[in-house]
């Protein structure tokens, strides 16, 4: 049946089992965690590559490189926007709905057992040490640890080399095109085990914590499902009319992505794939590779939203009054940890750990409340970012005129794709000038 061999069926299938599983046979379920950390160790081994041919590629088949600086600081003042904009619906979310309120909790009961791990990391997050890491200690360095960001600055620097060695640089290009085409056939194969890890994960999840163990804090989860889902639906969806597109038809395009996001609670899974498929909706290669894996480091729109809310939650629930100026104050480094955070295990906790060590008007012990349940905040916040992050590389590529708009609507309606320039051997560069669209 057609039906059973789509990916989409099979991970929606796996989700649904592994609650289930999770719920019924909950000391098995906890066994089957291996599966899902598994799923997550072979797409990471594949980002590092992935991101660096195809950045690289991008950037070298460029001919005009002024358009690149135009293009970072577009993307990085829309990521600062929407940011800002994540930050302020958590707060007006967490104070419409109180789910702290009435809880009546002393500070000095709450346990800090499993905190030390958090707030050991959250204690590297300064702003300094966070550049400095943008630099690896080697050039091989970047991929050991597979993360995105130093490979995201070796891949740039190595793109403008080769684009400047002129015809010298082409045989270096044509192994790294067929070097991306395999990492991205290496990545398909992997991708079918999407399910097994999805299953695995979710199985895990509610098996270890249980559905149950939200109880008196389901207010608290509910709350930030909301405030996320208004983010996407009105921020989001306000955008993607702007700019001519449907975000419906855009969610349902990475259908598959979404369901592998929500049984990983990550969305570093996806991130090879979610490169392919915008290439796919039309847009260029050079701008695809620079924008979205900037935005996994600096468009953490789900944990933006987490912070604000999960800090005033703790406010309410220990009966703290904070004052408006302590509020901006913890809002403007809120602006920072959100992006100090990225790559870190476990973000978004992370990063409010970060937060509440510096400000002291809300009592770090209060992150007590929050760990038994931050399994299940996490899985909005990945979805979030994932959805910020799709529009985003979607927008800026329109506003730079490096996203064949037919291709896209088509792509989003369900036809068939005509084959965009960028995935031609080499890519073509977008125009200097934005479109009207910007």
């Amino acid at each position: 049946m057609k039906l059973a061999k789509s990916l989409y069926f099979q991970i929606l299938c796996a989700v649904l089992l592994g609650v289930v599983v999770g719920h019924f046979w909950a000391q098995q379920a906890v066994a089957l965690k291996p599966l899902g950390d598994a799923f997550i160790k072979l797409i990471k081994m594949m980002i590092a590559p992935v991101v660096f041919c195809t950045i690289v590629t991008g950037i070298a088949g460029m001919t005009d490189k002024r358009s690149l600086g135009r293009l970072m600081s577009k993307t990085l003042l829309l990521f600062l926007g929407l940011t800002v904009v994540s930050l302020a619906i958590g707060l007006a979310a967490v104070y419409l709905f109180k789910p702290g309120v009435g809880m009546n909790i002393d500070p000095a009961t709450l346990s800090t057992e499993g905190l030390s791990q958090y707030t050991a990391s959250a204690a590297k997050l300064g702003v300094v040490d966070f550049f400095m890491h943008i630099i690896p200690d080697t050039f091989i360095g970047a991929f050991n640890k597979g993360e995105v960001l130093p490979v995201l600055f070796i891949a740039v620097l190595s793109g403008f080399a080769l684009s400047s060695m002129g015809d010298k640089g082409k045989p270096v290009l044509d192994v790294l095109e067929s070097a991306s085409t395999m990492v991205f056939r290496i990545f398909g194969y992997l991708m079918r085990f999407a399910p097994v890890g999805a299953f695995g994960a979710l199985a895990f999840t509610v098996g270890q914590y249980g559905i149950t163990s939200l109880g008196a804090l389901a207010k608290l989860v509910g709350t930030l499902y909301i405030a996320c889902a208004f983010f996407v639906l009105v921020v989001l969806g306000s955008i993607c009319r702007a700019h001519g597109f449907s975000l419906w038809k855009l969610l349902r395009y990475f259908r598959e992505e979404f369901l592998v996001v929500l049984g990983t609670s990550s969305t570093e899974p996806v991130l090879p794939r979610m490169l392919e498929k915008l290439e796919k909706l039309g847009c260029k290669k050079g701008v695809v590779g620079l924008v979205l894996p900037t935005g996994y480091s600096f468009n953490l729109d789900g944990t933006a939203i987490y912070l604000s809310l999960a800090a005033i939650f703790i406010a309410q629930a220990c009966n703290i009054d904070i004052t408006l100026g302590q509020t901006l104050t913890m809002l403007a480094i809120m602006l920072l940890s959100s992006k100090g955070a990225a790559g870190v295990t476990g973000s978004g906790f992370v990063a409010l750990a970060s937060t509440l060590t510096v400000i002291h008007d809300i009592p770090l012990a209060g992150l007590a409340l929050l760990i038994g349940i931050d399994r299940f905040m996490s899985e909005a916040r990945a979805l979030t970012s994932l959805a910020s992050n799709a529009v985003a590389t979607v927008v800026i590529s329109l506003s730079e005129n490096a996203c064949e708009r037919e291709t896209l609507l088509r792509a989003l309606n369900g036809e068939q794709p005509v084959q965009p320039d960028c995935a031609a051997p080499e890519p073509a560069a977008w125009p200097a000038e934005p479109s009207r669209h910007g």
